[in-house]
């Protein structure tokens, strides 16, 4: 408890964007929260680099679910507007580029997406476009109503009724490519709308056609980027927090959480100080954390060979000019596209010719770059980590993870593809260049194996078998962040924050101080509403429903006294 004060006290043991939005909520509730955090900076991947006026997304790049961003901030009495935060709508969403020299334009402008899917498809193919968004739109509503907003505690949560009646419309045994493949009936459109599944740290081949989700939130709602970078929402998130109560102790690692009679009671710091509290949430990686932070165990054991996703080799380069050639958001997709993701996943490689992201994000905001130049950001996935030492030698897989070797090739082959396909010739233009790999992703964030988006997000690491947000032993003890429940991704996070907070203030038997839902999205339906705008029950049948009945009821009578008649008539002649 607070010292004299009455309020319980909760340890957050990262400051990534679970933590931050975690800690926030609990400091609303009335806690005192006091976030520890290893680096001297907040927001965990998505943070900032900056060089010599240049400035990179260190990880995510472009902001999807916008209501989910702004509900968070709704629930905390206040809003991105109002916190300084400017969204800027990236249009187009992205530019496509294949090494047959042509190119695809994503966007939420449906008179645009007509045009390049007729193209490819004909007249059909745009009816069949519209099959699949409205397919990826029934998977987005009920994966946000019956997935992101409830909590998966045991296997008993997959029973639920309103959960088991809405499952297989999900898709979930299927995987996103196959989807696909039912409305899309070319392989350039395939890949499309497939390569999004990049994102989970996934192969499109494997992840659950769920995910279609992701193209559906991209093309319905539009791809966002904040002005000065991702890192201004969360460090509004950070001040929104401070403002409430929360303090943050940066640059203090965390050795240990404290286990006392089957219940965490603070932490323990690198320097050897122990520190005490109510309750503990780990937002550090799951993985980590149940092998380094808490004692040994068999979950532990466990988790370190579940499935993880995929790690990066990412470039941040800073450009002597500007290259006009590319535009926010560029993906470049291989030849051999599903051998391309089995050499990520299977051989934990780079492929031979990747496909791969690049981001340009002085486009949308000159800020990112001195005047006249650019800045860019480029995502090469590659195979995560294959042992504990980063060395990439395992008995277990015949491959070489040589990382010095595989950074020289991916360089090498982003500069060539993208001078090929796009004419853009970016070596000639690059001035300074900063690397990470998997082994600096787990260095300098402590994840496992390097696997930049945590666990997999195969349907047996989901829901109710994915790690829960309660540790399963010991009292007192929660967890938010991408290898627990929802799952990667920073809006998934948010989510995750608010279904851990809920969960934290229900066994503390603290009133949850904001309104449980999409409290945004719903708006005004009750009082206050005008006449026209209430939404109004449609009638079981219409006018014109009735007259189709009754002119068919008619027909059948005719038809039968007809035959009733003609019946008649055999009768007495014969």
């Amino acid at each position: 408890m607070g010292k004299g004060s009455g309020q319980k006290t909760a340890f957050v043991v990262g400051a990534g964007v679970g933590g931050v939005a975690a800690a926030a909520r609990l400091a609303k509730a009335g806690f005192i929260v006091t976030v520890f955090e290893k680096n001297n900076f907040t927001g965990g991947r998505c943070s900032l680099i900056h060089h010599d006026g240049y400035r990179f997304d260190q990880g995510p790049s472009l902001l999807l679910l916008p209501h989910l961003f702004r509900e968070t901030f709704y629930d905390l009495d206040t809003s991105l507007e109002a916190e300084g935060v400017e969204l800027l709508k990236c249009e187009p969403n992205y530019n496509l580029w294949f090494s047959d020299g042509e190119s695809f334009e994503l966007s939420t402008d449906q008179a645009r997406m007509k045009n390049e899917v007729e193209k490819w498809e004909g007249k059909d193919g745009f009816e069949r476009y519209l099959g699949f968004l409205q397919e990826s739109h029934r998977h987005y509503e009920l994966s946000v109503t019956h997935v992101l907003r409830k909590n998966f505690t045991s296997l008993l949560s997959m029973a639920r009724l309103s959960f088991l009646l809405r499952v297989l419309a999900l898709h979930p045994f299927e995987s996103i490519y196959s989807r696909a493949s039912k409305y899309f009936w070319t392989e350039r459109l395939r890949r499309v709308f497939t390569f999004g599944s990049m994102y989970m740290g996934m192969s499109p081949f494997d992840a659950p056609g769920t995910y279609s989700l992701l193209q559906y939130t991209e093309l319905a709602e539009g791809i966002w980027y904040p002005r000065g970078g991702f890192h201004r929402v969360i460090s509004a998130l950070v001040k929104v927090g401070e403002r409430l109560g929360v303090t943050y102790r940066l640059s203090t690692p965390v050795a240990s959480v404290t286990i006392s009679n089957g219940r965490a009671t603070g932490v323990t710091l690198t320097t050897g100080e122990s520190l005490s509290a109510d309750l503990v949430i780990i937002n550090a990686d799951l993985v980590y954390a149940y092998n380094n932070l808490l004692p040994p165990s068999s979950t532990a054991s466990s988790l370190s060979k579940r499935a993880a996703s995929c790690s990066s080799i990412s470039f941040y380069w800073a450009l002597d000019r500007q290259v006009p050639e590319l535009t926010t958001h560029n993906i470049f997709l291989a030849d051999h596209y599903r051998e391309s993701f089995d050499s990520i996943f299977k051989k934990h490689l780079i492929p031979d010719q990747p496909s791969f992201y690049v981001n340009v994000p002085s486009r949308i905001d000159p800020s990112a770059a001195p005047e006249g130049k650019d800045s860019i950001v480029v995502l090469v996935p590659v195979g995560h980590l294959l042992d504990a030492t980063g060395t990439g030698l395992s008995p277990s897989n015949p491959y070489n993870q040589d990382w010095e070797t595989m950074v020289s090739k991916a360089r090498e082959t982003v500069i060539s593809t993208v001078r090929n396909r796009t004419g853009a010739d970016i070596g000639a233009a690059l001035v300074h260049e900063i690397v990470n790999t998997p082994m600096s992703w787990k260095e300098t964030f402590n994840l496992d194996k390097g696997a930049i988006l945590g666990l997999s997000h195969s349907f047996f690491n989901v829901l109710s078998f994915r790690p829960k947000t309660k540790h399963p032993k010991y009292q007192d003890l929660f967890f938010v962040g991408a290898s627990t429940h929802p799952g990667t991704g920073v809006p998934i996070c948010l989510a995750g924050a608010k279904i851990t907070s809920e969960q934290v203030l229900l066994e503390s038997g603290v009133r949850v101080p904001w309104t449980t839902g999409d409290v945004v999205a719903k708006g005004k339906r009750g009082e206050g509403v005008k006449d026209i705008d209430r939404i109004q029950t449609r009638p079981v049948v219409s006018n014109i429903h009735i007259g189709t009945l009754v002119f068919v009821l008619l027909m059948l009578s005719l038809l039968w006294k007809g035959n009733m008649l003609e019946g008649i008539g055999e009768g007495t002649w014969r």
